[in-house]
């Protein structure tokens, strides 16, 4: 068989007619186990604060009614949301999606540069943000034409003049509804939008994907089935999500993982969700043990801190029961030392990715201990293909590209036709990874065949750094390419061919070349996210090769500096 499906079979009714908020808010699919009375949606970490499912109802409401009120958000206009995780976060979305409008998630750490990128690419109509990224949100606001009052803050206690979450939300529960919510017709959930995601493509600066609202729905159910979160599958005692249990929502909900897996599976499976502000390791730890979690969704460095960081062994997780590494791939040694860690937790992989909204292959439920190695099993509803060199499709252990077919799937880049062609195909999703996948549906990731880094979990397009790198005056040409790094995944490194001024100034004074390489490295630093920063450091090179229609040989180049750089031992940092 050269498409393979998920043993477990076909998915179960994926409604067509709902938001992501009335899934979420209103409605019980089969799925679904109930949430016991008395057991909270959301825990902030901090104050110890419990929301439970009135008040979260009702401060969606208010919060849509006062967004409608004051700034006549409606149907299809785009919010972005630029923020760290805050407990109002999810009630933001939520609110938005009432009124029929569009989120768009940005990074907290995004520069002005990159949030105007975002904002102007989406054609925002208002922004909320932390108030410890106001000056950069008012900065890249204005250079995109955006009024300053069209910034609304999210609450961290201390005073301000400008419109808050809070203040909205009291103000939209004083008033009279003041917006009609539009129910979809059938279908309709598959082609109106709900987020406007980015990721990085193989060329260029990052794209916003767009994501229907029927595309988490349908992960949610699929992933819910996967796990069994509603059969008795096992004693109660066995089961791996339990209603009543309790999650850390660590994961940042601007990406992709945090916002569909930790967020919006685990509140339907009726888990209480902790939610953390910013992760600092022990901290992280201290939660852990102060909230009995029993369940954490985890990127590989933060694995890494687990498994490595003396002060681990400091803290008693014997009661964490469950624990996923997604984003990127973690080691066969890295699993087992995470299993001595975690000894009563089933321990395994996810894989996925933003353009299929979000997993496609995950640990099932019947695994104590993923396979080893294995980025997980297909889930329902996903159909792969691996499609070889030469476009025929492989046999089970044959390497080729993944190629996926899911409910989940996204409908493509936003105002971006040519990218979209390139990935989306017929409704098929091309990952640009390198896979084999046996005959139990395992999936194995080999390599990344689109010119793309995962660092940290997060996506870096190699071109979006060259571009930047050739606008410093010492750099005639460049090539980045990932190295291997035991906390990061990859990092970033840049082969650079040096002006001949550059070579000059070397010749003359041979230090000057480490003063060369500094200041490129800073080139980058002064003007990107902290993740696409040259790690790897700089190598200079005589030249770049390419093949004769001038394409970069990339993977020429990466295999150079895999020769040059040997896996760094482990650094040990606490946040990320």
């Amino acid at each position: 068989m050269t498409e393979r499906y998920a043993p477990a079979g076909p998915v179960p009714h994926i409604p067509d007619d709902l938001t992501v908020v009335q899934f979420t808010l209103d409605s019980q699919h089969p799925t679904r186990p109930l949430r016991p009375d008395g057991v909270p949606w959301l825990i902030e970490d901090t104050t110890g604060r419990r929301v439970g499912s009135e008040e979260i109802r009702a401060r969606v409401f208010g919060l849509a009614n006062g967004l409608h009120t004051e700034f006549n958000i409606g149907e299809d206009d785009v919010v972005c949301l630029y923020s760290p995780n805050h407990i109002d976060y999810p009630v933001a979305i939520w609110a938005a999606h009432r009124l029929g409008a569009i989120i768009s998630p940005a990074n907290p750490s995004y520069t002005a540069d990159e949030l105007e990128h975002q904002i102007s690419l989406i054609k925002a109509k208002l922004l909320i943000v932390h108030p410890d990224s106001l000056q950069t949100a008012i900065t890249a606001a204005s250079s995109a034409g955006i009024p300053s009052d069209r910034i609304v803050l999210f609450d961290d206690g201390s005073e301000t003049h400008r419109r808050t979450i809070q203040r909205l939300i009291d103000d939209g529960l004083a008033k009279p509804p003041r917006f009609v919510e539009r129910r979809l017709k059938p279908g309709e959930a598959k082609t109106k939008l709900a987020f406007l995601s980015f990721s990085s493509g193989t060329t260029g600066r990052p794209k916003a994907v767009a994501i229907p609202h029927y595309a988490p729905i349908a992960n949610v159910i699929q992933m819910a089935m996967h796990h069994k979160v509603n059969v008795d599958y096992a004693p109660y005692e066995k089961r791996r999500f339990r209603p009543g249990d309790t999650a850390i929502l660590v994961l940042p909900m601007y990406h992709i993982y945090g916002l569909v897996v930790n967020l919006h599976l685990m509140l339907f499976s009726a888990v209480t969700l902790v939610v953390v502000s910013r992760f600092n390791f022990e901290n992280m730890l201290k939660s852990i043990v102060k909230y009995r979690i029993a369940h954490l969704f985890l990127v590989p460095p933060q694995v890494v801190l687990l498994c490595k960081h003396p002060v681990t062994k400091k803290y008693d997780l014997s009661h964490v029961r469950f624990c996923m590494a997604g984003a990127a791939p973690i080691t066969k040694e890295l699993t087992e030392e995470l299993i001595k860690v975690l000894p009563n937790a089933d321990v395994g992989q996810g894989y996925g990715m933003t353009e299929t909204s979000t997993v496609v292959a995950m640990f099932p439920a019947e695994q104590r201990i993923g396979v080893l190695g294995s980025a997980g099993q297909l889930i329902p509803g996903v159909v792969a293909r691996v499609v070889k060199e030469d476009g025929s499709l492989a046999k089970p252990g044959e390497l080729g590209e993944l190629v996926v077919k899911s409910p989940s799937n996204a409908l493509g880049y936003f105002n971006n036709v040519e990218a979209t062609k390139e990935s989306f195909i017929d409704g098929w999703v091309r990952t640009g990874d390198e896979v084999t996948i046996d005959e139990n549906a395992e999936l194995f990731v080999l390599d990344r065949l689109k010119e793309i880094m995962k660092v940290r979990g997060f996506q870096v397009a190699p071109a979006e750094l060259e571009g930047l790198l050739l606008a410093h005056p010492d750099v005639a040409d460049v090539c980045v390419v990932g190295i291997p790094d035991d906390y990061s995944g990859e990092v970033p490194l840049a082969f650079v061919v040096p002006h001949v001024r550059a070579m000059e100034r070397v010749k003359d004074d041979p230090s000057e070349a480490e003063r060369i390489k500094a200041s490129i490295a800073k080139h980058v630093a002064d003007r990107k996210v902290n993740y696409k920063h040259l790690s790897g450091g700089v190598e200079f090179i005589d030249s770049i090769p390419k093949n004769p229609s001038g394409k970069l040989l990339r993977r020429v180049l990466r295999d150079k500096a895999r020769a040059l750089k040997q896996s760094t031992p482990v650094t040990i940092r606490s946040k990320l």
